[in-house]
């Protein structure tokens, strides 16, 4: 386990990436901040005397890395103006909404969240229960006003 001024440090960078995801601009702005708070929570969740436990910490990234990179093409899509050649002009919205509901672990992209959740601490359980979930939602509200 981390000593008190590593917690202090990875908890003052996930919320310095939360700040960033929800003040920023810019869609690589709001990308680069929900990326500092998933590094940020990563060393949280492993432990480095039992490797069985740094289990949910794996799953944890890979889910939110393909979350990630859902987020990236649909910020792709819509700064190349190919929407202008589509029929749904509302398809960038949706993608961006699916990769913040994967990565809140909201209905129906909720698959990976009790595993990950059995098998953490309750202090981390409430990390991700409730910060890791603020940047998503007001990202969500910013994509119902396109």
């Amino acid at each position: 386990m981390y000593n008190n001024s590593m917690k202090l440090l990875f908890l003052s960078s996930m919320m310095m990436g939360t700040i960033l995801s929800i003040s920023s601009n810019s869609w690589l702005g709001i990308w680069m901040g929900l990326e500092i708070n998933l590094l940020s929570i990563i060393p949280m969740l492993t432990d480095n005397k039992n490797m069985m436990i740094n289990e949910p910490a794996i799953k944890y990234f890979i889910i939110q890395a393909m979350a990630s990179t859902t987020l990236l093409i649909s910020i792709l899509i819509i700064q190349t103006k190919y929407m202008m050649w589509w029929d749904k002009k509302n398809i960038p919205s949706m993608m961006i909404m699916s990769s913040m509901m994967m990565k809140m672990g909201a209905a129906p992209f909720h698959f990976w969240l009790p595993e990950v959740m059995s098998s953490t601490s309750w202090i981390n359980c409430l990390v991700l229960m409730t910060w890791q979930k603020i940047a998503p939602m007001l990202i969500m509200s910013y994509c119902i006003k396109l």
